[in-house]
């Protein structure tokens, strides 16, 4: 069983998808600074409890063919004993962050389409 949510996943797909295609604050003189997108994905990710790090990083493995979606407790498993950097890192500095989720949830039955758009919605 996962240890995070659908939201919590969808919202950190979104904030990786910002933070891969360069939405970016232009700040001083020209110099492009990654401020906005990265420090709030690194900051959501980083307070996550170990539960939910080590789940997300599982979905991600899951979304990489890494695992198979039948082998989700052994991939949490997996992440819980071979962590070795901050997760936030590990996970930030993985290409497409997004879109192995997205593959992850997938895989796992979830809809990351509906979560996502559960996130957007206006309040």
């Amino acid at each position: 069983m996962l240890e995070i949510t659908s939201d919590k996943i969808a919202y950190v797909i979104i904030r990786a998808r910002e933070y891969d295609s360069n939405i970016d604050a232009w700040v001083g003189s020209g110099q492009r600074r990654q401020y906005g997108a990265r420090t709030e994905l690194h900051e959501f990710i980083e307070g996550l409890n170990e539960d939910e790090q080590a789940s997300l990083v599982a979905v991600m493995w899951i979304g990489r063919d890494s695992f198979d979606a039948d082998d989700r407790a052994e991939a949490i498993a997996t992440a819980r004993e071979e962590k070795t950097t901050p997760t936030e890192d590990y996970l930030m500095g993985e290409p497409r962050l997004g879109d192995l989720l997205e593959a992850g949830m997938e895989a796992l039955g979830l809809s990351p389409v509906d979560a996502e758009d559960d996130l957007q919605k206006p309040v």
